[in-house]
């Protein structure tokens, strides 16, 4: 039970240092996150459109 809590505990560490790092990217980037746009973070602006 205590190996399980340890592994818990890390996944949970884990979890909140990708939100920050998330976070700090979201902030950093200058490009704001709205709400239901799409994510363009590797798509060129002159890129053929397939949909």
């Amino acid at each position: 039970m205590k190996r399980v809590a340890t592994w818990a505990f890390y996944a949970i560490g884990a979890l909140a240092i990708g939100y920050l790092a998330l976070y700090a990217y979201a902030t950093f980037s200058g490009q704001p996150i709205v709400p239901g746009d799409p994510i363009h973070i590797f798509r060129k602006p002159d890129a053929p459109s397939y949909s």
